[in-house]
């Protein structure tokens, strides 16, 4: 007795194999995040600043604490509500943890501002927005971002 099998099965199964196999995404795969952020600062010479946002990741929503301190030179007071792309996140605990800046920035009752912050597990956040105050600063900071 001869076993015949018809090649319409074998592709079948090939098609098959190959779909479970080896996915079109790996779900470990770095996806961009968005966030959301509201931070208030105050500086003279040294600054401090504190506030609250969100990230979007996943389709998921993720409140969050942001904290920091400069150094510069730096004098006034804005509040800044930012949005942008937080980039290289595997789990969701990455994007928490201390990111450090250098850069500029300024507003006379209103302007425009814009940050890069790295963390060290690797993590970017660019973000950018509107910001209202007196400001003009030109420092190094560090920020604390904690997940609630």
């Amino acid at each position: 007795m001869r076993f015949e099998v018809k090649p319409s099965i074998v592709w079948l199964a090939v098609i098959a194999f190959v779909a479970v196999a080896i996915p079109a995404t790996s779900s470990l795969a770095q996806v961009p995040g968005y966030v959301r952020v509201k931070f208030a600062k105050a500086s003279l010479m040294a600054g401090g600043g504190a506030g609250s946002g969100v990230l979007t990741y996943r389709g998921r929503d993720y409140r969050f604490r942001i904290s920091g301190v400069s150094m510069g030179v730096a004098a006034g007071a804005s509040v800044s509500r930012l949005e942008g792309w937080a980039s290289g996140i595997v789990q969701v605990s990455d994007f928490a943890g201390t990111y450090s800046s250098v850069g500029g920035g300024g507003a006379l009752v209103g302007g425009f501002g814009g940050v890069q912050l790295r963390n060290e597990k690797g993590v970017t956040i660019a973000l950018q927005g509107p910001r209202a105050g007196m400001e003009f600063a030109t420092n190094l900071s560090v920020i604390r971002i904690s997940l609630k």
